[in-house]
């Protein structure tokens, strides 16, 4: 797919940027965001069935522009130092990534199939042809057992609470080393709860939209005592492209309060809402979308949660200036009306 040069950028050759996990939910969101603001974008995804693959298509189908999809996985021994020969991008948004807590407990392997060992696969790319910024995935899950809220990223995270998030741990933790040894200026995210359009079956907004719409019973863990950072994915993906410009610099901080590493370009960064909801507010914003209550199965506490999280987004701030934060029953009633539109409901 193919869009027409802008005339007025026609001298200037587009740069080209790597969006693995290219049609997850997140992914398949900064593409199109990327190609808007006018790079050339290679999406690399596996496409596998540990939610409906016709969702992934369908989101790929959606996508126009100077856009190529590659189909792999990136933990495939030099799938990735390939792409990085053929394209020597510019940007890397490394988004590929075995999803979910509650997965993690009975599938650990894919963890550590994808999360570590693709992840080493893409850092080994990058040694070998380094790009201008590489932007990594983390989660929230990282600050685990930690209680001191909202989340500063220079707060200790030693104590993961599931597989899923000490898988997401030791990426960072593998980055800073290449970031260090290889001068290799690496930004990692760590997401708040995001939800939206074309979001996961396995998250719970898609979830409880399904059931209340069905007139089914949603499973409420710890009895609704829960309070998450919702984060809208327009928000979070300006925060992306956004971070793009602000290349880490060992020795440079940016903020009073940067994570920047003081051996090597490399800095975590927190992209949420910065207001935590409780459950039960989140779940009345989903009743008032529908317009139907929801039957409620109330649950003790599921293994591997976190009863709260909540960013402190001061040092995105800083770096970017970007304080975008879509009001909750606003995000949630597009999702359910993409929801509706999607499965014609």
């Amino acid at each position: 797919m193919t869009r027409a040069a802008n005339p007025a950028s026609a001298s200037l050759p587009a740069k080209t940027a790597l969006v693995t996990g290219g049609a997850g939910f997140i992914g398949y969101h900064c593409c199109q965001a990327l190609l808007a603001a006018g790079y050339r974008v290679v999406g690399l995804d596996a496409l596998s069935d540990y939610y409906d693959v016709a969702l992934k298509r369908d989101r790929l189908a959606q996508v126009q522009g100077d856009f190529q999809f590659v189909e792999g996985a990136v933990e495939t021994p030099g799938l990735l130092l390939d792409l990085f020969a053929d394209h020597k991008f510019d940007v890397v948004i490394h988004l590929a990534a075995q999803a979910g807590v509650r997965y993690s407990i009975d599938n650990p392997r894919a963890y550590l199939d994808s999360n570590i060992a693709g992840t080493f696969e893409l850092l080994e790319a990058a040694r070998a042809h380094p790009p201008a910024h590489m932007l990594l995935a983390s989660s929230s899950s990282a600050y685990g057992a930690n209680t001191q809220m909202p989340y500063g990223e220079t707060a200790a995270s030693d104590h993961p609470l599931s597989f899923y998030a000490a898988t997401k741990k030791a990426g960072e933790a593998m980055a800073h080393s290449y970031a260090h040894l290889y001068d290799l200026p690496i930004t990692l995210f760590r997401f708040f709860t995001v939800y939206g359009p074309w979001g996961r079956p396995d998250m719970a907004l898609f979830k409880f939209t399904k059931a209340i719409l069905e007139g089914t019973p949603i499973d409420v863990y710890n009895h609704g005592d829960m309070s998450r950072d919702f984060t809208y994915i327009d928000d979070l993906v300006a925060g992306i492209v956004a971070l793009i410009d602000a290349v880490p610099v060992a020795g440079a901080p940016a903020h009073a309060s940067d994570s920047l590493s003081p051996a090597a370009p490399w800095r975590i960064v927190n992209l949420g809402n910065s207001k935590p909801v409780q459950l039960t507010e989140f779940i009345a914003a989903i009743e008032a979308a529908t317009g139907k209550g929801a039957q409620q199965n109330l649950l003790p506490m599921q293994a591997g949660d976190l009863p709260a999280t909540w960013a402190d987004t001061t040092l995105l701030e800083a770096l970017t200036g970007v304080q975008q934060h879509t009001d909750l029953r606003t995000g949630v009633a597009r999702f359910v009306d993409w929801y509706r539109g999607y499965y014609a409901v």
